[in-house]
């Protein structure tokens, strides 16, 4: 089914992105009322009426789309958790994240997305990135790389003795070993800072805009999406045991996603080392 579906036309998925987001995410944006924002696990973690349309909307095409398909979503695995153990069972999953970086959404900045990958059995063969206020839409396919609007992305290897740029997790968000091992990034040769919306810093290390990332949490929505275009863009993925990131979970964490294997090796002794 899922190779079928893949050799196909696969232009349906951007589509019903595009049209998630002009149906409930834009016309929401720097619109949003006070009752449309709630906090879940706290004052950093929002979700809004634009994140649950969304996922909505997304949820009903992706399934028409590919018939047998189901969808993880953020929101719905809040809903009801059980809805993660799709990953590991045998039919098609969409992991959707309808707004990731539901912050800067709320706050009225360009820097969110939404993503969208195919997976089968933990297996991430597709995925999705559009950035919608700026117009962006990052697509990979595993075997057949990484694409920027049509543009091939290939970031390269930095240029030797350059300071590494790593957007990291932050610490209020883990636990006393994961800081301790992040505090490995605060080292010479290494520029780390806080996060954004993690699917636009994995499509600014495919891009070369950013060396790598390290992030301390596993939801598969977050990193899906970012996981298979870091790959497919040449770069490379290791969790602090030196293993590939496994979106259903039970990494060792945290982890790295790198422009290319060195890189990522280099991010993730320095966090062995914290």
């Amino acid at each position: 089914m899922i190779d079928d579906f893949l050799a196909g036309d696969l232009s349906v998925v951007e589509e019903a992105m595009r049209k998630a987001a002009a149906a409930e995410i834009m016309p929401r944006y720097r619109q949003l009322a006070t009752h449309e924002i709630v906090e879940k696990s706290g004052p950093h973690d929002l979700v809004t009426i634009a994140d649950r349309k969304a996922e909505e909307h997304l949820t009903a095409s992706l399934t028409a789309i590919l018939p047998g398909s189901v969808v993880v979503g953020e929101e719905a695995v809040h809903a009801d958790p059980s809805v993660y153990e799709a990953l590991g069972r045998d039919a098609p999953v969409w992991i959707v994240d309808p707004v990731d970086g539901t912050r800067q959404f709320v706050r009225g900045e360009t820097g969110f997305c939404t993503l969208v990958a195919l997976a089968v059995q933990g297996e991430v063969f597709a995925s999705w990135t559009y950035a919608p206020v700026r117009e962006e839409m990052a697509i990979a396919v595993r075997g057949r790389g990484a694409w920027l609007d049509g543009v091939r992305l290939l970031p390269g290897e930095p240029a030797p003795g350059a300071v590494l740029r790593v957007a990291m997790s932050h610490p209020d968000y883990t636990t006393e070993a994961q800081k301790r091992a992040l505090l490995g990034l605060n080292t010479e040769g290494v520029a780390a800072r806080p996060c954004g919306s993690a699917g636009l810093e994995y499509l600014a290390v495919a891009r070369g805009d950013l060396d790598a990332v390290a992030f301390s949490w596993e939801q598969a929505w977050d990193h899906a999406a970012g996981l298979l275009l870091v790959e497919e863009a040449q770069g490379a993925h290791l969790t602090l045991a030196g293993e590939r990131f496994r979106i259903g979970g039970s990494n060792v964490l945290p982890f790295t996603a790198a422009r290319t294997a060195a890189v990522a090796e280099r991010i993730r002794a320095l966090l062995a080392s914290g």
